[in-house]
């Protein structure tokens, strides 16, 4: 097998180590329109530069090719790659408008080849003892849950992009790029998200970005579970997300990869859990490598794999729900919710 990247900033490098220590696959290519990205990369893992993706499918045909591109890139490229039958495995987020989500639907249903996405952080040790506990009797029903992401981004974070900041490039803010998956992993564990309310605002970078340093939302997932949802980067550190669900008999926290269990009667337990080396910032979580094997071994065995779009689809009306609810000022029904967003 053969793979290729697009992309070549600083989470690619954690695709380049997985794909050549773990992966029976040999990277034949990197492409990035920066020359010297493209170039830096390639002689780090011993592959070829390209500073065209079309170039490079067409030069190398790549069996697997990886985006790691700015947001907005991420359905086209995607577009390119399954109309010539070249699987995908894309960094989030999938889309980041209704148009996008839609082009993306279209692209994977008239494609034999696969998409798989990188929602890392579900194969997190402690998310997954998470939803062993959840799924079994002992928590008792949900009564509700919170998710938290309070990080610090300024000005140079923004000043050394092209593209974050920018409603058409980046899609949005801290929701999009920093607290996706932290949105994602309360869907992963409460089930089938129903309704979304949000607002969201710019605190600290007015001058700087046209995109929100701060969301909120208040979200029903069936079996009337609510969750309060906040998320900023107008905080002075990066703090690790924390996600909790209070349950009948226990509560359950998620602290970056630990996870603790709080008892009614004051004990806490923390579960033995094996934690994977980060491979990259720690807030990316463990689960780069198991996820990115997983979706190779799906495609050498011929099945679906688990984090295909289809799968992912509630996760991704969700994101874009929440988008919707706070621009417009409303509850969003995500069943229905199929609106074109008013950037594309």
């Amino acid at each position: 097998m053969k793979s290729a990247i697009v992309g070549c900033g600083s989470i690619a490098q954690v695709h380049g180590r997985v794909l050549t220590n773990w992966i029976d696959t040999k990277l034949v290519g990197a492409a990035d329109t920066n020359t010297r990205k493209a170039d830096e990369y390639a002689a780090a893992w011993h592959t070829r530069s390209y500073t065209s993706l079309e170039e490079m499918l067409e030069s190398e045909k790549p069996d697997v090719l990886h985006i790691c591109t700015p947001h907005y890139l991420h359905v086209p490229m995607a577009e390119y790659a399954l109309e010539r039958g070249i699987h995908v495995f894309m960094e989030k987020p999938p889309a980041i408008s209704w148009g996008q989500l839609a082009r993306l639907e279209h692209a994977v249903r008239d494609s034999q080849a696969s998409l798989g996405l990188c929602y890392q952080n579900r194969f997190n040790p402690s998310v997954q003892e998470a939803r062993r506990i959840l799924y079994s009797k002992e928590a008792g029903r949900i009564l509700g849950a919170r998710g938290l992401v309070t990080w610090h981004r300024d000005d140079a974070y923004y000043a050394d992009s092209t593209w974050r900041g920018a409603l058409t490039t980046e899609g949005g803010g801290v929701l999009i790029n920093q607290a996706i998956h932290t949105m994602d992993l309360l869907h992963y564990l409460l089930g089938k998200p129903i309704s979304v309310e949000a607002s969201m605002t710019n605190h600290h970078l007015k001058q700087v970005i046209e995109v929100e340093d701060t969301l909120e939302a208040y979200i029903r997932f069936e079996g009337n579970i609510h969750a309060s949802f906040y998320a900023t980067t107008a905080y002075c550190a990066d703090v690790p997300p924390l996600i909790e669900i209070a349950c009948e008999n226990l509560t359950i926290r998620i602290e970056d990869v630990e996870l603790t269990i709080f008892y009614p009667d004051g004990r806490r337990e923390k579960p033995a859990l094996k934690h994977e080396e980060a491979l990259g910032k720690s807030y990316w979580g463990t689960g780069h490598k198991d996820c990115i094997c997983e979706f190779y071994r799906s495609l050498c065995r011929k099945e679906p794999f688990e984090l295909n779009l289809s799968a992912m689809d509630e996760s991704i009306r969700l994101m874009l729900g929440t988008y919707e609810s706070a621009r417009n000022h409303r509850i969003v029904l995500l069943k229905t919710c199929r609106e074109e967003s008013y950037y594309e």
